[in-house]
């Protein structure tokens, strides 16, 4: 692994791989990173000209796909030291789409994550996945695919984070959130994109977020502050 023992004012500098770096999310975080200075972001894409885009800004990426191999998926794990599992098939695909990248591309991506050696991982899920009985009967193949993904990456050995987001909004940054592992009536459902991608920038080296899952929302807590109440 590298830069484990580079530190900027005492935060270890890593290289962090974003699984969806071109997804909403992803390249929300992109940007948080390269801003905050502290972390390396790395992107994980499939396509070509997605690959360009980011080289365009500066940041490096490695096309690959979640439906190869776990062994594949791991070629693209070099000198990494997190990974951010952030990718989703969509909404205009299929469940087949929902079984294979929610589900099983979250699975293979954990597999090589310990297999790389590398022992922190963030997944963002779903809100509420956790929770049969509050799944949305419409989206009921997407939560099932969040939950199991979920529940694999508990039972690794890895340092995890799981983030479970409320609906998601292209709005600005609100910067304050709710953050909680049970979650009942909160003022609001919902939180924005890029909020998101800040909770999981704090995330990855905030200790108060290992090992967790929870809901997150937008409230009235600062984001660091949200976390260490965790």
């Amino acid at each position: 692994m590298v830069n484990k023992e580079i530190k900027i004012k005492g935060a270890v500098l890593m290289n962090v791989l974003i699984v969806g770096a071109n997804g909403q999310i992803g390249q929300h975080l992109v940007d948080v990173l390269k801003e905050e200075g502290k972390h390396t972001p790395i992107a994980f894409v499939r396509k070509e000209e997605q690959v360009k885009a980011f080289e365009d800004k500066g940041v490096e990426a490695r096309l690959g796909d979640l439906e190869d191999t776990v062994d594949s998926i791991k070629e693209r794990m070099t000198d990494i030291d997190a990974v951010v599992f952030t990718a989703g098939s969509g909404g205009s695909t299929g469940y087949d789409k929902t079984l294979l990248i929610d589900l099983d591309g979250a699975v293979k991506t954990v597999e090589a994550t310990k297999a790389s050696g590398i022992d922190r991982f963030v997944m963002v899920s779903a809100f509420q996945a956790d929770d049969r009985d509050k799944w949305n009967a419409d989206m009921k193949p997407y939560f099932v695919a969040k939950h199991f993904a979920d529940m694999w990456l508990m039972d690794s050995s890895l340092t995890y984070t799981i983030i479970r987001p409320g609906m998601l909004e292209n709005e600005e940054s609100i910067g304050k959130v709710l953050a909680s592992d049970s979650m009942t009536d909160p003022d609001t459902y919902s939180i924005p994109r890029v909020d998101v991608a800040k909770v999981i920038a704090e995330s990855l080296e905030n200790k108060a977020t290992y090992k967790k899952a929870f809901d997150l929302v937008t409230g009235k807590d600062e984001i660091e502050e949200a976390l260490n109440k965790l």
